[in-house]
């Protein structure tokens, strides 16, 4: 018996599938999908939320001194003349970061190596491809949903069924995190 459901795909259109699926599942928090797709979906996706769970406290606030640019009251950069150019003026400012230990930054890569990359577009459509910004979905991971699930174990999504699809008779399901 096979490890795995094919759903009708050859290995790499079935990869990038389940690594979509699992993407919107994380970022949305639900999504609706076919009983086989689901299953296979929620594989995947329960083993991140796992890692993240697992690595969830390993990481160390360092405190560094970064260089920003000043900027005015409309946002833009500060220049001043030095030796007949233009040149932006910096301010030294104290940030506290965290660094991940090397399990967790592992535990990052693992994720990153299945998730895509999402960028939030805002609903305004003046200045939609200035205003986008990129989502870090390990940090999601990490922030929001490992916490929720720190007395859990195992167990993390949840598949409720719909009904039969109109077009082809599929069992369509509502795979949703806890």
């Amino acid at each position: 018996m096979a490890g795995y459901r094919k759903l009708g795909r050859n290995s790499s259109q079935r990869k990038a599938l389940i690594r979509s699926q699992v993407t919107s599942l994380l970022y949305h928090g639900k999504i609706r999908t076919t009983e086989a797709r689901a299953k296979e979906i929620r594989k995947v996706a329960e083993g991140l939320i796992a890692m993240a769970v697992r690595e969830k406290d390993n990481f160390e606030t360092v405190t560094v001194t970064a260089k920003v640019p000043r900027k005015d009251k409309d946002g833009k950069r500060v220049k001043e003349e030095k030796n007949g150019r233009k040149v932006t003026v910096y301010d030294e400012v104290q940030k506290e970061i965290k660094k991940d230990k090397p399990s967790r930054l592992h535990a990052r890569r693992q994720m990153l190596k299945v998730l895509y990359d999402v960028t939030e577009v805002p609903a305004t459509p003046a200045g939609r491809k200035k205003n986008t910004k990129s989502v870090d979905l390990p940090a999601k991971l990490f922030d929001e949903i490992a916490p929720k699930y720190v007395s859990r174990n195992g167990g993390y999504t949840r598949i409720v069924k719909i009904g039969l699809r109109k077009g082809d008779g599929a069992m369509e399901v509502l795979l949703e995190l806890v």
